[in-house]
């Protein structure tokens, strides 16, 4: 056989033995895995570790322990067997970063997503408000909860170490990223109760609740775990801008059942319906061809409302302000007291009408 034939037969054994040899550590570690291996060095920088890679895997000594050590020594030794979390995948010099703490943490995902797979709630420690939602800790590992996924709707002070009952919506260990709802899990245990709830519940029943939620369209009240609407025009006779002016998130009140809806289950409630109405209150205080000192509320181009009683407005219009034409809005000012005559007494029909001009010329 000819040298260069031996040569070739050489080449062709070292390439396949090469691709052989490649083959063995052919192993698709990916970030957040889970892999067992063997403690092969142990130094003050940090810890070698063979993991079937190419090259030693690198253990730095503050992905060790999550309790305090003296010595790398005071954890592991070399010939320990033991599981291992990819922190990151081979470097140029086919190097994969390894953690040994990080395991139960990796471990913890892997719970979570058998949790969000079987549609579980789960219990979530609220720990911090942050910009959009809150910041929870669940499975000892940091989660988020949108804004738009509480109860409550938005982030208060109030929810810091409370317990929340959630749902998970996304959960990657990879990128770190564990998004959660409570709103999503009060909707499926309010399913599951509201039917029961709701028929022995009766109209003009009256109830105790709690305020849960606020919005610029009213309140949400927890009626025996689940949500009534208190609209904002059900919360005071007077004028209100915004349902946090009457109430606070956590508040205990007493509400009127005003309608229930069997079909879908839900409520709405009444808070100024637990007090007379004032209306029926003013008919025998005032009479036509008074005069009256009330308190501006409102203005709008057409008059102005003002508060005469406790709950009930009376409009003064414009042509009622002056004999000559004016701006409302320099005439008069919110939270201005004026004196007027009632022009127009129908409190029946939830109407008065006022005159500033009248009072004028009786001054006269």
């Amino acid at each position: 056989m000819s040298e260069a034939v031996k040569e070739r037969q050489t080449e062709v054994l070292i390439s396949e033995f090469e691709r052989l040899l490649n083959q063995s550590f052919d192993y698709n570690f990916k970030v957040a895995d889970v892999v067992k291996g063997t403690i092969i060095k142990v130094d003050k920088g940090g810890i070698f570790v063979d993991i079937g890679s190419k090259t030693e895997a690198f253990l730095p000594l503050k992905e060790l322990s999550n309790v305090p050590f003296s010595s790398p020594e005071d954890i592991v030794s070399v010939g320990d067997e033991k599981e291992f979390y990819i922190v990151k995948e081979e470097n140029e010099e086919g190097q994969i970063m390894v953690s040994l703490r990080r395991v139960h943490y990796a471990k913890n995902w892997d719970k979570l997503n058998e949790l969000r797979q079987n549609e579980e709630t789960i219990t979530a420690k609220v720990i911090s408000l942050v910009k959009g939602g809150v910041i929870v800790e669940v499975q000892e590992l940091r989660g988020f909860i949108p804004a738009s996924q509480l109860r409550t709707g938005t982030p208060h002070e109030g929810l810091v170490n409370q317990e929340l009952q959630v749902k998970i919506l996304e959960s990657d260990a990879k990128k770190n990223k564990l998004i959660l709802s409570e709103r999503l899990a009060l909707a499926e245990e309010r399913k599951r109760i509201a039917g029961s709830i709701v028929a022995n519940l009766e109209v003009d029943q009256i109830v105790e609740g709690e305020v849960v939620r606020i919005a610029d369209f009213g309140a949400f009240i927890d009626i025996m775990g689940i949500d009534g609407l208190l609209p904002i025009s059900e919360i005071s006779w007077q004028r209100i801008k915004h349902p946090s002016d009457i109430l606070s998130f956590g508040q205990k009140v007493q509400v009127k059942i005003l309608n229930i809806d069997t079909d879908l289950n839900r409520i709405s409630l009444s808070l100024k319906r637990m007090e007379e109405n004032p209306w029926v209150s003013v008919e025998g205080e005032f009479q036509e061809g008074q005069i009256i000192k009330g308190t501006v509320n409102k203005i709008t181009t057409f008059g102005a409302f003002v508060n005469i009683y406790p709950g009930v407005e009376a409009l003064l219009p414009v042509a009622e302000m002056s004999d000559s034409h004016i701006n409302p809005f320099e005439e008069l000012s919110v939270g201005q007291e004026v004196e007027v005559l009632i022009k127009r007494f129908s409190p029946q029909e939830r109407r008065i009408g006022l005159s500033l001009k009248d009072v004028k010329r009786a001054q006269q």
